[in-house]
C-alpha cells in the first residue's frame, strides 16, 4: 500500500487550494473526478464532475477571496485500500489570516476516493462535509 505516495497526493490538493494553483490542482485530479460540498447536512452543492467544473468552481472561490486560507487535513485514516483503489477520511480545520489574525472559520470532514492512474494516485471523487457555512 502506498499511503506515503496518497498522502503526498492529498497535501499537493490542499496546497493547490490554498494558493489557488489550478495546474497542481488538475493534476491530482481524474479527468472524471466528482466533487461534492454539503454545508451542515442541510445544502448540498454539486456534485461538480469533470476539470472544467471543479476547477471552474476553486478559479471562481480563490477570486472573490480576500483572506489567505489554509485548508489543514488532519487525522488521515485510511478506510479502504488496495493496489489500484483507496478510501481515505479526513478531518478538515479550514483556517483564515485576515486582519493578521489567524482564525479557525470552518471544521469538516472530507472522504476522498482515489484511483491508481498512469503511476500516480488521482483524487476520482471527493466529498465534503461542512460543520458551517464559510
Amino acid at each position: 500500500m502506498e499511503q506515503l505516495a496518497i498522502q503526498q497526493t492529498l497535501g499537493r490538493y490542499a496546497f493547490a487550494l490554498d494558493h489557488g494553483d489550478l495546474v497542481t490542482l488538475a493534476s491530482v485530479l481524474t479527468e472524471d473526478a466528482t466533487w461534492t460540498v454539503n454545508i451542515a447536512g442541510e445544502v448540498e452543492q454539486g456534485p461538480f464532475v469533470g476539470h472544467a467544473a471543479i476547477l471552474g468552481l476553486v478559479r471562481d472561490a480563490t477570486e472573490a477571496r480576500t483572506d489567505q486560507r489554509r485548508h489543514n487535513l488532519i487525522n488521515l485514516v485510511f478506510h479502504h485500500a488496495d493496489t489500484d483503489t483507496a478510501v481515505v477520511w479526513a478531518y478538515l480545520m479550514l483556517t483564515s489570516n485576515a486582519g493578521g489574525s489567524v482564525n479557525v472559520i470552518a471544521t469538516g470532514f472530507y472522504t476522498f476516493a482515489l484511483r491508481h492512474a498512469d503511476g500516480e494516485w488521482r483524487i476520482a471523487k471527493l466529498f465534503v462535509g461542512m460543520d458551517n457555512a464559510v
